[in-house]
């Protein structure tokens, strides 16, 4: 037994005693009391192990009832006194002797109740505290909603409505607003499943868990190797407008293990990078260059651990200063020190899009907007209307459009085209809005689908292909849709309709998309063949733009791997050797430390003897055999045979497009055999 319960044992039996003084009662009383003092005594012995956790209330409990009844007996005794002085029966040394007794049991009775309620005063000195703090509590939580009662009161009586829904945020907010609870996918997946489901086997876990540096990006697993410093670090170059500009810089011995890095994948064997991540597990290039290599090989978990454990590198490194979520750090992507960590974050964000996480990929793909979103070294935004339609964020999507249309000319891209059209329809939809509300978002999506129709119309006939949708003979035959409209588009278009329509393809499959896209396209015939002067300014406008794409799309449909966008690239890009680590880096890279030169130690062709015989001459040097114009020759060779192989690839597939089978001889041919199958 501790010795808390000691002291609540000795309490109670002092209790008890202070009961047991008086001698003016009877003798059956005493026997009762006796009697209920033992069972007082007996009953906890006889609880169960549940009512166990509420013995310290209950004892006391009972140490209360016992001092109020002894009061009350007290009270009760001295009034018995009283009347027996008054009627003078009794003898007075009995009554003296009674007094006394009574004057003992008093002072216990005194000595008992100060006690408790010394006791009794800090008690309710500590509920008093309990309850202030409870009261100050709910004071503050009706200070906060007076608060926001008084702002909403203002903002309707100025005429101003808070547009929460969809959004997630005010519209105070910028358009590419990053939320840190919004990069973690847990939080998306238990708003699907649940927080039980997805920390079910974690929370077990947690107590062996060791000690890690907290992140927002991704979470340190047990089975990554311990974390070293690699040699990353991140400095403040400048600020400027309210704009910090940073970098991440390679330490010496980091720019060795580049350097190695770089041997290795000229070596084209994977397995030199595991034997360099093996020595340096925590090597960015070498993580991304593996991941791609278990991706292509379908290990889909090994591939996505190794883009995490890259990411936890980077962010080790981040500088104090630096935020993921205020909006003005910039990263240039000129510096190679900076593209890993845009690829990284870009590898990250498909892998959660892959997983059924649409609206942390979409948080991610606002992160990579934000570090640069001047020239958008990844062009995301060819990947933001699609992972927000994903998502259902409908009036996010219109958010931004609207506040970059004026600057960047949204409207002449393909995917905002069609996309702000499609968000306008689905908003149309929602059954929680006024049927007034929903006519106009109904009419604007119609207006804006058949502007995208007549602007972009190549589009059409490769987006009901991939849905399966066999098109009407009206649409497949005129003009305007038909094949020549596909033809006559420039590549520079033709890579963003491809692009497009290889992504987004799924979010037109539904019933209601397809017949409303059917209705808009009837409209648009109506248009055309009435001569619309749209159409005609549509045309000269595609004349005139989308002569060249520039090397920011190119780079985003090699990472998007989509083959609708990837056979639409020019020569220039296939014919160049693109790395997984730093594809199409650009043509004005800021190099902070070059490699140095190798020095190639080949193996003579010549025989021994002539090798002894010239290495008699005094001008001979070994390391001079080796001459640089047979590398060049090398390089220039491969250069040609890898150009060939595109050429040739190029006419195949022209070739393939052009074939035509001759239909099977009908029935009604006069001109055959009756006897042919005889």
């Amino acid at each position: 037994m501790s010795s808390r319960a000691l002291r609540r044992l000795r309490g109670k039996q002092r209790g008890q005693e202070a009961l047991d003084g008086g001698d003016l009662t009877s003798a059956d009383g005493q026997e009762e009391q006796e009697e209920q003092e033992e069972e007082a005594i007996l009953q906890p012995n006889t609880t169960t192990r549940k009512t166990k956790k509420n013995k310290n209330q209950k004892n006391l409990s009972n140490i209360f009832e016992l001092i109020c009844d002894a009061e009350n007996e007290a009270e009760n005794l001295s009034a018995n006194e009283d009347a027996e002085k008054q009627d003078g029966n009794g003898d007075v040394g009995i009554v003296k002797s009674d007094n006394k007794d009574v004057d003992k049991t008093e002072e216990k009775q005194e000595d008992i109740s100060a006690k408790s309620l010394s006791g009794d005063k800090v008690k309710k000195k500590k509920k008093k505290k309990k309850k202030k703090v409870t009261a100050g509590d709910s004071q503050e939580d009706i200070a906060d909603d007076d608060i926001d009662a008084l702002l909403e009161t203002i903002e309707q009586s100025n005429g101003l409505t808070l547009q929460n829904e969809g959004c997630g945020g005010s519209d105070s907010r910028p358009a590419i607003y990053v939320e840190h609870r919004n990069l973690n996918p847990e939080t998306e997946l238990k708003r699907y499943f649940g927080a039980r489901a997805v920390l079910g086997d974690q929370r077990p876990r947690q107590r062996q868990r060791q000690f890690h540096r907290s992140t927002w990006m991704t979470i340190p697993k047990d089975t990554w190797p311990r974390f070293s410093r690699p040699g990353i670090s991140m400095t403040l170059l400048q600020s400027k407008d309210g704009l910090q500009y940073f970098t991440f810089e390679h330490g010496r011995d980091y720019q060795q293990v580049q350097f190695k890095f770089l041997d290795a994948v000229e070596s084209m064997d994977p397995n030199n990078i595991v034997a360099l991540l093996q020595m340096n597990p925590y090597h960015i290039d070498s993580l991304l260059q593996l991941s791609d290599v278990c991706r292509i090989q379908e290990d889909q978990e090994m591939a996505r651990d190794l883009i995490e454990r890259a990411l936890y590198s980077f962010e080790c490194a981040f500088h104090p200063l630096f935020s993921l979520t205020s909006g003005t750090c910039r990263l240039d992507y000129l510096r190679p020190e900076n593209r890993a960590f845009y690829l990284a974050l870009y590898k990250h964000m498909m892998f959660l899009e892959k997983r059924g996480c649409p609206r942390t990929a979409l948080e991610y793909c606002r992160l990579i907007l934000s570090l640069d979103p001047e020239s958008d070294p990844l062009c995301m935004l060819l990947l933001v209307d699609f992972l927000t339609l994903r998502s259902r964020e409908y009036h996010s999507l219109l958010h931004l459009y609207q506040d970059w249309e004026e600057h960047r000319n949204l409207s002449q891209l393909p995917n905002f085209a069609f996309s702000v059209a499609l968000s306008h329809f689905h908003l149309s939809q929602q059954e929680d809005m006024d049927p007034e509300e929903r006519h106009r978002y109904r009419h604007k999506a119609d207006l804006l689908l058949q502007n995208a129709l007549i602007m972009f119309p190549g589009v059409l006939m490769p987006l009901l292909d991939l849905c399966t949708v066999q098109p009407d003979a009206a649409v497949s035959s005129h003009a305007f849709f038909g094949p020549k409209s596909q033809m006559g588009q420039s590549p520079a278009l033709a890579e963003l309709a491809g692009l497009y329509v290889g992504r987004t393809h799924t979010l037109w499959r539904e019933g209601g998309v397809l017949l409303w896209l059917e209705e808009c396209v009837k409209e648009v015939l109506r248009r055309v063949d009435t001569k619309d002067p749209l159409v005609e300014e549509c045309h000269n406008k595609r004349k005139q733009r989308y002569q060249s794409a520039p090397r920011n799309i190119h780079r985003h449909v090699l990472l998007s791997e989509i083959k609708e966008a990837t056979s639409t690239l020019p020569l220039e890009v296939t014919t160049q050797p693109v790395m997984g680590f730093d594809p199409l880096p650009p043509l004005d890279s800021v190099t902070s430390y070059t490699r140095p030169e190798r020095q190639h130690v080949g193996a003579s062709s010549e025989s021994t003897l002539s090798l002894f015989f010239r290495s008699l001459l005094p001008n001979f040097n070994l390391q001079a055999e080796q001459r640089q114009e047979d590398d060049m020759e090398v390089a220039r060779a491969g250069r040609e045979l890898n150009q060939e192989v595109n050429r040739l690839m190029v006419a195949m597939r022209d070739m393939l497009a052009n074939i035509q089978f001759q239909e099977p001889p009908r029935e009604d041919n006069p001109d055959r055999d009756e006897d042919e199958w005889d």
